[in-house]
């Protein structure tokens, strides 16, 4: 499978965020949280929801343990940070080059998606990873454990030349 390489312009989010690892994951928690509370942003650009991951350092991946512990936010998309409800923040996602994937599956299958990104793909790319935070563009056809459920996954790259 091969990604779109795209530059993402800035964008302006609203959401929450937790602070989890892949062995103390806390997604079910955090959406469950986020969830009642979207329709109170009222300045949103789009229906779709972003997941985002915002990693602490540049060796997250490089020096991998499933133990380290990163950001995870659910957000949407908005116009303009003049009208955060209560309880969440503004983030304002940096631009940049992008290879965007498009998976078809379950998310408990998603897994194996990450690992030909990470395993496979990149390696061979031309790409590496830049430091800005990673996202999945959730819109209508996102369905969670439905094997229909369509998302976007943003991975940040830049040329191997620029390293």
């Amino acid at each position: 499978m091969q990604p779109t390489i795209t530059t993402l312009e800035e964008k302006k989010l609203v959401g929450i965020h937790l602070r989890m690892s892949l062995l103390n994951n806390r997604t079910l928690e955090l959406w469950r949280t986020f969830m009642p509370h979207r329709s109170e942003i009222t300045n949103n650009v789009n229906n779709d929801l972003i997941s985002m991951q915002v990693y602490d350092h540049e060796l997250y991946f490089a020096d991998f343990d499933p133990g380290n512990e990163f950001e995870k936010w659910a957000v949407a998309e908005v116009s303009n940070h003049d009208a955060i409800p209560a309880g969440m923040e503004a983030f304002t996602l940096p631009g940049g080059m992008y290879a965007v994937f498009h998976y078809k599956g379950t998310a408990s299958d998603g897994a194996r998606m990450f690992q030909y990104i990470f395993g496979t793909w990149l390696p061979a790319s031309g790409y590496a990873l830049d430091h800005r935070p990673h996202f999945e563009v959730l819109s209508e056809k996102y369905r969670n454990e439905d094997p229909d459920s369509e998302e976007e996954i943003w991975i940040p790259i830049k040329p191997m030349d620029n390293l």
